[in-house]
């Protein structure tokens, strides 16, 4: 059997990249495995998305990030982050998926430590196994959304990703949330043409919508070019209608031919559970230490917004790319 990598990151978005290069700088082997493409997170963002961050803080690698905007749009940041990629020749392996890991025993491997065994399933299926000496977890959270467990969610007329908004034109289309991406989604549709419905079980749009795009959504809210329930939840899905109950309690049927259920997402914690690594049930945080970012595990690591489990809005791209000196440099003085 080959001898175990130093370091294999899981993820390759801005974080698990700014891991990768710390490694790779510190002359440590290095493997990064993903389970879609490069930055996939960022891939799956709407088309036209404009960042909320300046582009300094979301440059990595002591790369510049060139946009001719103040806030760089999401097709400058997939440029530049295929550019750090190349740049800093980073060992990716993509559409890889880990479905396991466990330790190697002492002695395994000529090893006089414990080690870990990462498996993975690449395209159709294709099992691999690599050996690790160290593990980081920086997993994001985009890939799994929080579903609304009603009847009907699973229709194909529901997504939980935005979409272009040209495919909906003369639709009518619900968006089910009150937060940045449903605020976005919401105009974009309505800008191409659709008939949206916003519903939201808040009294009032969320605080966290980007300074720029708030007042927009409600002077359109305002103008009735879209329609605004609030204090109400979507409680049944049908291919031609949707059930909506308000706060008292009254129902009403809206007839409906897309609905974009953009209510947030969440942590893969599931992979870190079977890890052996302590993960409160209640906040999704998992047991860690700050100083290092170290599990309860010993050489399993947890770097970017998975730190901070459910509370997604405490950490970003700008403090997340951090985390990568931060666990090379407890790595190297293990080593």
């Amino acid at each position: 059997m080959p001898e175990p990598i130093d370091v294999i990151v899981i993820g390759a978005g801005p974080t698990g990249l700014a891991c990768g290069i710390e490694a790779a700088r510190a002359g440590l082997s290095l493997l990064i495995v993903e389970k879609g493409c490069l930055v996939n997170s960022l891939f799956s963002y709407p088309a036209n998305m404009t960042f909320f961050t300046s582009r300094e803080l979301l440059e990595i690698g002591d790369l510049p990030l060139p946009s001719i905007n103040v806030k760089p749009t999401r097709a400058e940041a997939l440029e530049y982050y295929r550019r750090v990629a190349e740049s800093h020749q980073l060992p990716v392996r993509y559409h890889e998926r880990v479905s396991g890991i466990r330790k190697t025993p002492p002695g395994t491997r000529s090893m006089a430590k414990e080690s870990f065994e990462v498996e993975t399933e690449g395209p159709g299926g294709k099992p691999h196994v690599y050996a690790a000496r160290h593990v980081i977890f920086a997993t994001g959270y985009y890939d799994l959304p929080n579903l609304l467990g009603i009847p009907g969610e699973d229709l194909p007329k529901v997504s939980h990703y935005a979409r272009e908004g040209h495919e909906y034109f003369r639709q009518r289309v619900a968006v089910i949330g009150g937060a940045n991406s449903a605020a976005v989604t919401a105009l974009d549709l309505y800008r191409h043409g659709a008939e949206v419905t916003l519903i939201y079980r808040g009294r009032e749009l969320s605080r966290h919508i980007k300074y720029w795009i708030k007042p927009d959504l409600e002077n359109r809210i305002k103008a009735k070019s879209i329609r605004a329930m609030f204090e109400s939840e979507v409680k049944e899905i049908e291919p031609d209608w949707i059930s909506v109950q308000s706060s008292t309690g009254e129902t009403s049927r809206i007839e409906n031919d897309f609905v974009f259920a953009l209510v947030g997402y969440h942590p893969d914690v599931d992979l870190l559970r079977g890890a052996g690594i302590i993960v409160d049930p209640q906040s999704y945080r998992p047991h860690l230490n700050p100083d290092t970012l170290e599990s309860n595990v010993p050489g399993l690591y947890v770097a970017g917004v998975v730190v901070s489990g459910l509370q997604t809005n405490e950490i970003f791209i700008e403090n997340g790319r951090f985390h990568g000196k931060q666990i090379i440099e407890a790595i190297k003085r293990k080593l």
